[in-house]
């Protein structure tokens, strides 16, 4: 496989950039370096159809609580595209990783972290990762699939991988920056605001860490969002 450090992305610090070719795995490879490149290391695989990253964190809290962060990771990945959306465009959540655009499934978030890793204790690292449909391709009528589909059908044609990925890595500071200054609270607040089927209050981190280990929205066959 052949990847390359660049700057292809306008990233804010402390992120720095690992490309992939199309047929790279970010997700993968982002698990494989973890430990050795650290925190900030976000991983692209570089697909016009799919925005397809993962980032290697380093939380300071222990594994069960940690996973939260994958809450503030949709907040993030919803303000970057709710920039480009189109006027009114709803924008929601399956939990806990699902992205819907308008209530069709779009994309989804996903987390690792370390083999054995103790639930009480903090991990080496955790690794984000999110894919995005941008381009629906050999896939039928979007009228015989109203819950699936790409941001192409539901009006983001001009959005590119690139603006999204730039997007999320500086909303998604914000929130990291705001759940360490003020609490979790806020970030639980905003999740819960775009929840879809009328999720008032967050399951328990044992229930995160069980949903995060087969994520729903991901098509294990084509490791891609259902389509």
């Amino acid at each position: 496989m052949s990847l390359s450090h660049n700057a292809a992305l306008s990233l804010p610090p402390p992120f720095h950039l690992v490309t992939l070719r199309e047929a790279g795995d970010a997700y993968a490879h982002a698990q494989s370096i973890a430990a050795a490149d650290g925190a900030g290391t976000l991983v692209w695989a570089r697909r016009f159809h799919m925005t397809e990253f993962a980032v290697v964190l380093e939380p300071e809290e222990p594994l069960a609580s940690a996973r939260r962060v994958v809450y503030a990771a949709g907040n993030a990945l919803a303000d970057a595209l709710a920039i480009h959306a189109p006027p009114q465009q709803p924008i929601g959540f399956d939990w806990p990783g699902g992205l819907r655009v308008d209530g069709a499934l779009v994309g989804g978030l996903r987390l690792a972290w370390p083999t054995g890793a103790a639930e009480d204790a903090v991990p080496d690292w955790l690794v984000l990762g999110c894919s995005v449909r941008m381009i629906v391709m050999r896939a039928g009528e979007p009228g015989f699939r109203p819950l699936l589909g790409g941001l192409d059908e539901q009006g983001f044609e001009e959005l590119d991988p690139a603006a999204l990925i730039e997007g999320f890595s500086r909303y998604f500071l914000r929130e990291i920056n705001e759940w360490n200054a003020e609490g979790f609270g806020a970030v639980q607040t905003r999740w819960l605001l775009r929840a879809e089927d009328d999720v008032v209050a967050l399951p328990d981190d044992k229930l995160l860490a069980e949903a995060l280990r087969v994520p729903g929205w991901l098509d294990p066959a084509t490791g891609a969002p259902w389509l």
